[in-house]
């Protein structure tokens, strides 16, 4: 038996992101009364084993190529199932509104259709929301003017191909004054210098773009046994 009729949000971080990322806004919902739980998928977050070249100074980029990945292996079934088990440990206190960013999109589409009788709302804040499985493989019919996109090719760090990752050195932006101000207007232009510095240093280096796949798609007929889901954006 629910014991609140108040819902609990429960926010998936979006590409290279982790539960660090929800706090200010975890923080606002607190003052209003509401509460929330941020979720760190499988090989992100505090517990996960990041490459130790990442965080030193000055960076090794030869040992951040090839040190080992926590994302490697991790697919978007183990996504759902470490987030569903977060759904049931805290559906006896009442309805779940479940939030994801971005990439995290993809999780939050393929959670509400396996277990879609946990959820209440479903919400998708800037984030990828597929419709049609033609979007796993096809083009997309949108107009992406990303500024993200250039910015992410100068801090990929190549020779990780081999690990199934993509590896991101967001922290090279400290160094680069230009590529400092090119992230920022694509990731966080209307935050200060120094929250967007504080944002890179809690960004997690590797992503598995692997979660892109069929499993992401909305089914209608699992949708539609929770209330009405909110489409923010189709893509980031």
């Amino acid at each position: 038996m629910r014991t609140t009729s108040h819902p609990t949000f429960v926010f998936v971080p979006g590409g290279s992101s982790n539960a660090r990322a929800w706090g200010p806004l975890q923080n606002g919902l607190a003052l209003h009364g509401h509460r929330s739980y941020a979720v760190d998928l499988p090989g992100h977050g505090d517990t996960a084993d990041h490459p130790a070249a990442y965080y030193r100074q000055p960076q090794d980029l030869a040992a951040l190529a090839t040190a080992p990945s926590p994302m490697r292996g991790i697919t978007l079934r183990d996504n759902v199932r470490h987030v569903v088990d977060v759904l049931h440990r805290l559906a006896p206190s009442g309805p779940l509104v479940l939030v994801g960013n971005s990439l995290g999109g993809l999780t939050v589409t393929a959670v509400a259709n396996a277990v879609p009788e946990l959820l209440d709302r479903v919400v998708y804040l800037s984030a990828v929301c597929l419709s049609d499985p033609a979007m796993v493989t096809g083009e997309w019919d949108v107009l992406d003017n990303n500024l993200l996109d250039a910015a992410a090719e100068r801090i990929t760090v190549p020779g990780t191909g081999n690990q199934g990752v993509v590896r991101l050195n967001w922290r090279a932006a400290h160094a680069d004054p230009k590529l400092f101000s090119q992230l920022k207007a694509a990731v966080m232009a209307d935050s200060t210098d120094h929250q967007f510095r504080v944002l890179l240093d809690s960004m997690d280096p590797d992503e598995n773009y692997a979660v892109l796949e069929e499993g992401a798609v909305a089914r209608a007929a699992q949708w539609g046994r929770f209330r009405t889901p909110s489409c923010a954006s189709p893509r980031t």
